[in-house]
């Protein structure tokens, strides 16, 4: 059975549906928690890494331990589907930049791809990427230009969470109470299982990508 590492940072931001799609496909999907010190041994291992509430080229130490390991998984060629802060820490790794916006992005928010395909997804960030140079742009919103990209077939970034159903959402607003701008109520249900078509699509892509190069 193949084996899929997830490189959670936060109790309350598990895989999501992210876990249906491995149980789907009979991957085994192998969750570390790097904010308790779990990494996965350096090595061409693809990764899926999550996001949280920190910042990128800052915060606790261990994300300092996850960054080094990032940069020695990339120099062997390992796959990464990065997600929100997944997705700066990998862009840093790639020679791109995270810096704070005007205005923090959050709820449902409509991103374009470059195909001139529409999507809802969630999303709750202050944070944006300046692209790593050879990065390919692929899906953009009104508040934030960098939503989706990608260098190479096997490095995917998002900045929003496609992985977010309704069972995360309800996890996150009872961590973060009063302080979480995600919606309440089961009124999206249409709406997560468009997003879910989506990153079943997406992941499917992506972890083909890694026996192709």
């Amino acid at each position: 059975m193949p084996m899929l590492n997830l490189i959670q940072h936060h109790p309350a931001e598990g895989p999501g549906a992210i876990a249906e799609w491995a149980r789907a496909r009979g991957i085994t999907l192998n969750v570390f928690r790097a904010d308790l010190g779990q990494l996965p041994p350096v090595s061409a291992a693809p990764a899926i890494l999550l996001g949280g509430p920190y910042e990128s080229n800052a915060g606790p130490t261990w994300l300092e331990a996850e960054r080094q390991w990032l940069a020695g998984s990339l120099n062997q060629d390992a796959p990464v589907f990065a997600i929100c802060l997944g997705a700066q820490l990998l862009a840093l790794s790639l020679g791109g930049n995270v810096r704070r916006m005007a205005r923090p992005e959050t709820g449902w928010t409509t991103v374009t791809f470059a195909d001139g395909q529409t999507l809802k997804v969630l999303e709750w960030h202050e944070d944006a990427i300046d692209l790593p140079t050879e990065a390919q742009l692929l899906a953009s919103s009104d508040v934030c230009e960098q939503q989706m990209y990608r260098v190479g077939a096997t490095r995917v970034g998002l900045q929003f969470h496609p992985e977010w159903n309704a069972e995360s959402v309800a996890m996150l607003n009872e961590h973060f109470a009063e302080e979480s701008p995600l919606p309440r109520g089961s009124e999206d249900s249409a709406a997560y299982a468009t997003v879910f078509g989506w990153l079943q699509e997406t992941l499917d892509q992506w972890w083909a990508a890694r026996t192709a190069v």
